[in-house]
């Protein structure tokens, strides 16, 4: 899909169609999520700190995400593409890879890569009339080259890359357009004069171990060749459950700390549970004032998901780190992800519950020292960037004195008494702008009230084309995608016709 949060949040309000739109985190140390293509013309991008990106770009609308929408409008296009085949392997909620001769897809069409091409402008088409946003096809024999052509296609395109045509078009393609080669292996590259991925095909597999070493230096003369024997894989089980915050002001306080650390287990438990499963690792994240970051972990007897294990987790290795100089992010994550839960966790988790009581009534054994159990070794693989699976990067919450209903951040949508539905178009010193307009309207008007107006309340997201039905809220978990029959999937052939909206 093409900048699809930034789309979406156009094709949801008239007034901002054909405008620079940037979503992602509002606060001092927010991050660009998605920039559409107006705001990029200025040099706006995801990842780039929303501070710069006001620089760059003082004029565009800048918006906090509304996830529950993302994930209403993502579950209609992956319904069309698993109307093409039962091969659908997701990446995030905007893109996915399609294996096209799994499916009957191609029945009807002439065939070969005319018929492909045939199939994803269809699909194209059954996108934009779903929802009314667009998305770009790339179609070749090879997850990565179709992800390639995708790439090349946008916005709203199809690129096809023929067989046999592959080393030709890569080859003066920049190194990083490869899977797997990063600024450090580009720069290895650079110094030995190679800088293109025509440059790599030339150097040979010899040179290529020798400066990358054995595996990665043979899948990169692979990858260089057009050589991608990757299948489409219809499930892709999440690793690890997580969220984080990113604080406007360095936390020092620890008794602060130690509570925000509860209140994001809990959210992360509520993700964890949302997605039907229970996790062994809890992981805590600390950045500090200076951005260095560690990570702490401790796997439990068994899969749990109640929120008194967790949290006590989390609590106990929080014990272990210093935090006494400022912190500006905290994150919970929970690994080692299972479908059931062990039943003597029940257990620990009475015992937890039964160690804060005695803590608050000062009874607890050795409530002066460090708690129960040691915090282990750094996790070998960190949480995910504040999200659960498929999810796109967290935004800045609100403080939590403020209640949930009177947090008016900009993009929210709001429901007035009198002037009916419209979007926080801003907010500050006790008053907030809303425009008024729909999906459907033409451009509304701008009213200002005061930020506590009781004829002013939230309201949920109005969907998007006749494609999708229902409300759908910033705190619903994304739309599950039905699970398709494995059989297709064992021991399948390299992919050939794979598609990359």
């Amino acid at each position: 899909m093409d900048a699809f949060f930034a789309a979406v949040e156009q094709a949801s309000k008239p007034s901002l169609r054909g405008k620079p739109v940037v979503v992602g985190g509002l606060g001092p140390r927010g991050v660009v999520s998605t920039a559409s293509y107006e705001a990029r013309r200025f040099g706006v991008h995801s990842a780039m700190p929303t501070a710069q990106a006001r620089r760059l770009a003082p004029n565009a609308a800048y918006l906090g995400a509304r996830f529950g929408l993302y994930r209403a409008v993502s579950d209609v296009v992956m319904e069309l593409l698993h109307g093409l085949s039962p091969l659908v392997e997701p990446l995030s909620l905007d893109e996915a890879f399609v294996d096209l001769e799994a499916g009957q897809a191609l029945e009807g069409t002439q065939g070969g890569a005319e018929g492909a091409r045939e199939v994803g402008e269809r699909l194209r088409r059954d996108i934009a009339t779903a929802t009314g946003l667009t998305g770009s096809v790339g179609l070749a024999g090879s997850k990565m080259l179709a992800k390639i052509a995708s790439e090349q296609a946008k916005p709203d395109g199809l690129v096809l890359i023929p067989v046999g045509t592959e080393r030709g078009m890569l080859a003066p393609l920049s190194v990083r357009t490869l899977p797997g080669v990063g600024p450090a292996t580009a720069e290895v590259l650079r110094r030995a004069g190679i800088g293109t991925v025509g440059e790599i095909a030339e150097a040979g597999e010899d040179e290529l171990l020798r400066l990358l070493g054995r595996a990665h230096g043979i899948s990169v003369h692979a990858m260089a060749h057009g050589v991608d024997d990757r299948p489409v894989v219809a499930e892709r089980d999440a690793k690890s459950v997580s969220v984080e915050d990113t604080y406007d002001v360095d936390l020092t306080d620890r008794t602060r700390v130690r509570l925000e650390v509860e209140r994001l287990a809990g959210r992360c438990v509520t993700r964890l549970r949302a997605a039907g499963r229970s996790g062994r690792t809890v992981v805590i994240k600390v950045r500090s004032y200076d951005f260095s970051t560690l990570t702490r972990s401790e796997t439990l007897r068994g899969p749990t998901d109640d929120a008194g294990v967790v949290r006590e987790a989390a609590l106990r290795l929080l014990d272990g780190v210093d935090t006494t100089a400022g912190v500006r992010l905290l994150g919970v994550g929970v690994s080692g992800l299972a479908d059931f839960t062990q039943e003597d966790l029940f257990a620990q988790a009475q015992a937890a519950q039964g160690r804060a009581a005695a803590h608050e009534t000062g009874t607890e054994p050795g409530a002066d020292g460090p708690g129960p159990g040691q915090p282990g070794p750094d996790a070998g693989e960190r949480p995910g960037a504040g999200q659960a699976a498929g999810e796109a990067a967290a935004v800045e919450e609100p403080g939590a004195a403020v209640p949930a209903d009177r947090r008016w951040i900009p993009g929210r949508d709001v429901r007035h008494a009198v002037h009916g539905r419209g979007w926080v178009q801003g907010s500050g010193v006790g008053k907030v702008t809303v425009r008024f307009e729909e999906p459907d309207s033409a451009p509304g008007r701008v009213r200002t009230f005061s930020v506590d107006d009781p004829q002013l309340e939230s309201a949920e997201p109005v969907m998007l084309g006749a494609g999708v039905a229902g409300p759908a809220t910033d705190q619903s978990p994304a739309p599950a995608i039905r699970p398709k029959s494995r059989s297709a999937g064992g021991g399948a052939s390299p992919p050939t016709g794979t598609s990359s909206p």
